[in-house]
């Protein structure tokens, strides 16, 4: 008999949900940067393993600043994950804690299934024994909370971390092809490897009201041609992404295109210009024509 489930990935911004879903899926599925809130949307990463299949839910880092209307999708969309699934799977940083691990935990809390606070990082941890108090704590408001120190960068206890989740998925068929990785389409995994793309190339000057639409999308016998609009809000912001001589851009879509022969398997032609849609990071109406339209 075969099993099949849930698993939700949630957590404060960038603490390391999308590295995890990535190390357990053993491919790149969901983008990473150093940045927070580099994850928008939900994604589902797909494990199949023998005759279970897990099907992990990556989610937008919880955040008690809802400035705009794109700051509420995501919690909005973080806070849905956690409702219909098998477990609910909580990414502390080693003994960090502040307002937006406690929002997590209160998501957490809701999940009517199994629980589970994954401590990350451990490895830069000097004295483990640090930990306890964290643990203790979290065990003492959570009966039944069931707690694993990981390293999803390194991978150090991710395989443990793995098979306890198989454990508590019930019987079902798959849901999803043996082979396939993800619930995302192509068009929006080439998107999102453009905005990880800006997201390092621009680091500290990344403006946060940006995000791609994909305008082309032609596959032809021996090339993909991919015309992609980057949208920020202010002129001013334009000129950042395109940087001296338009260098910027060129630099951004070289090392997409990069990624993105290597997701569709064959050479990409990729157009890449930047356009100013003034407001659209605070305008429900806007959001959903971006595709921000999941939670």
């Amino acid at each position: 008999m075969t099993r099949c489930g849930y698993a939700a990935l949630i957590g404060r911004p960038n603490v390391g949900k999308s590295t995890l879903l990535n190390r357990m899926l053993g491919e790149k599925v969901a983008i990473t940067s150093r940045k927070p809130q580099t994850t928008r949307h939900q994604l589902v990463g797909i494990h199949t393993d023998g005759e279970v299949q897990t099907l992990f839910v990556d989610t937008p880092g919880l955040h008690r600043a809802e400035k705009r209307a794109l700051n509420r999708y995501m919690n909005r969309t973080a806070n849905a994950a956690v409702r219909d699934v098998d477990v609910a799977v909580m990414l502390v940083d080693r003994t960090a804690w502040n307002h937006n691990d406690e929002l997590a935990f209160e998501a957490l809390e809701r999940c009517p299934n199994h629980k589970i606070v994954v401590i990350n990082k451990v490895d830069l941890l000097k004295d483990k024994a640090t930990m306890l108090p964290v643990i203790s704590s979290l065990a003492e408001r959570c009966p039944g909370l069931e707690v694993v120190p990981v390293s999803a960068l390194g991978g150090q206890q991710v395989d443990d971390l793995i098979r306890l989740i198989q454990s508590h998925m019930p019987e079902s068929p798959f849901y999803f092809p043996v082979d396939q990785l993800t619930d995302r389409s192509e068009r929006f995994l080439v998107s999102e490897m453009i905005r990880e793309k800006l997201m390092r190339r621009l680091g500290q000057e990344l403006p946060y009201e940006l995000t791609i639409q994909i305008e082309s999308f032609k596959r032809e016998e021996d090339i993909v041609h991919i015309d992609a609009a980057i949208l920020v809000e202010k002129v001013s912001q334009r000129g950042i992404v395109l940087g001296k001589g338009g260098q910027r851009i060129r630099d951004v879509g070289t090392d997409a295109r990069v990624d993105m022969e290597k997701l569709l398997g064959t050479k990409v032609m990729l157009k890449l210009w930047v356009k100013v849609k003034s407001g659209w990071s605070d305008d429900e109406r806007a959001l959903r024509s971006l595709g921000y339209d999941d939670a």
